[in-house]
């Protein structure tokens, strides 16, 4: 059942990471391009801790994944925010 949720869990980050790559491409905005990255890590990150069955995954280098996901989420609203700064 652990697998199951799990890699539902993969596929709806991936999905939300390809709207994010739509929207990106439409606008030809970083901070959706950062925020497609991000959900694109995130499922990387889920989809591996079931396929390798890691017992303790905050022990483990795939929580990087997720530490990366999010702080690439923070530097491109902080970035987002400095550019408007400046330009308003």
């Amino acid at each position: 059942m652990f697998d199951f949720t799990a890699g539902l869990i993969s596929m709806g980050f991936f999905v939300v990471g390809l709207f994010f790559a739509r929207f990106w491409s439409r606008s030809r905005d970083r901070l959706f391009l950062a925020f497609a990255a991000a959900f694109w890590l995130l499922a990387a990150n889920h989809a591996i801790v079931a396929l390798f069955g890691l017992p303790r995954e905050e022990q483990s280098w795939v929580y990087l994944l997720r530490l990366a996901a999010f702080l690439l989420i923070i530097v491109a609203i902080v970035s987002k925010n400095l550019a408007a700064r400046r330009g308003g």
